[in-house]
């Protein structure tokens, strides 16, 4: 059975489309399936919408957070929910285009254990956003040894996958990279980037920062290195100062520069505080691992009928 696990956030106009669309899919292809719908804190009438859609359809699930605790807290809600011998992650959305996951399926039935879905492009960006986004991946290629420059959420992985991702300790995940450094037979699978079809999308600006900064600490270290090196460079611009000075010293030059220090210690200082401040980040990140609390909290659960029998027979 392939189960698909569909994080939802203000989604209520495109949950029955998602359901009816995968449906006609995976029916049309013969393959048994679950969705798992899960409304991380959603704000609109999403939750109201998905306990409809169990009412209507067979083989859904609904999960209902209590609040909104974020995109990978619902994904590994959904993957703890998963009963299929394969389950795929994608977005509720319908940009991650539904076709590909026929062309996922049947490379987990060749024997591919891990398949990756890759955007053939990003689309288009603003020119802020594209350097962003390449920082971003830049970073997280370094620390994974894999190149994640298109990298998306949009999965399908074994069951040995899906319990090895499950067996992470860790409450700050990145799914995106944790699915990939896990290992296993991979496969990239290509897609495009569908249109939106309703709405608009849930990411700002300010999100997407908050978003990328979680994930870089929560995966590399990366960042705590740019402390030993802009250490480093001021040691060599302190040596360089320092015969500049010895030179004027004792040449009998006019000891001038009281511009200059005052913008080093200005620029030093700064240096200072921002690699304090990227110290005390992970410092709070290891503050929030070490008090164990759970990566969501689960408010209600509702499964359609057949869903139900189905269930009850495994038992």
């Amino acid at each position: 059975m392939l189960s698909i696990v569909l994080p939802a956030y203000n989604e209520e106009k495109m949950i029955e489309t998602v359901v009816i669309t995968l449906q006609q899919l995976l029916t049309k292809h013969k393959i048994e399936y679950e969705l798992i719908f899960v409304d991380d804190g959603s704000k609109d009438g999403t939750w109201k919408k998905i306990q409809q859609v169990t009412d209507q359809y067979n083989h859904v699930v609904g999960i209902q957070f209590s609040r909104n605790f974020g995109k990978e807290s619902a994904i590994f809600a959904g993957l703890e929910r998963a009963n299929g011998e394969v389950v795929a992650v994608m977005d509720c959305d319908l940009q991650h285009p539904p076709e590909t996951l026929i062309e996922m399926y049947d490379a987990w039935c060749d024997g591919f254990e891990l398949i990756e879905g890759v955007k053939k492009h990003r689309g288009k960006e603003s020119i802020m956003h594209k350097i962003s986004a390449k920082t971003f991946y830049n970073i997280m290629s370094k620390a994974t040894g894999i190149d994640m420059k298109n990298a998306s959420d949009f999965k399908m992985m074994d069951r040995k996958v899906v319990d090895s991702l499950l067996k992470l300790p860790e409450r700050n995940t990145f799914f995106r990279a944790l699915s990939s450094w896990c290992g296993y037979k991979v496969k990239i699978v290509e897609f495009e980037v569908a249109k939106r079809q309703i709405g608009e999308t849930k990411w700002s600006m300010s999100s997407l920062i908050r978003y990328a900064l979680n994930n870089i600490v929560s995966f590399t270290t990366i960042p705590l290195q740019f402390v030993t090196f802009s250490g480093i460079v001021f040691f060599l611009v302190a040596i360089v100062l320092g015969i500049q000075t010895l030179v004027r010293y004792f040449c009998h030059g006019a000891v001038e520069g009281f511009t200059t220090v005052i913008l080093l210690l200005l620029f030093i200082g700064s240096v200072i505080m921002i690699s304090l401040g990227i110290i005390g980040y992970y410092i709070a990140k290891m503050y929030e691992e070490i008090k164990h609390r759970p990566r969501y909290i689960v408010s209600h659960i509702v499964v359609s009928k057949e869903k139900m029998i189905q269930e009850k027979d495994l038992r």
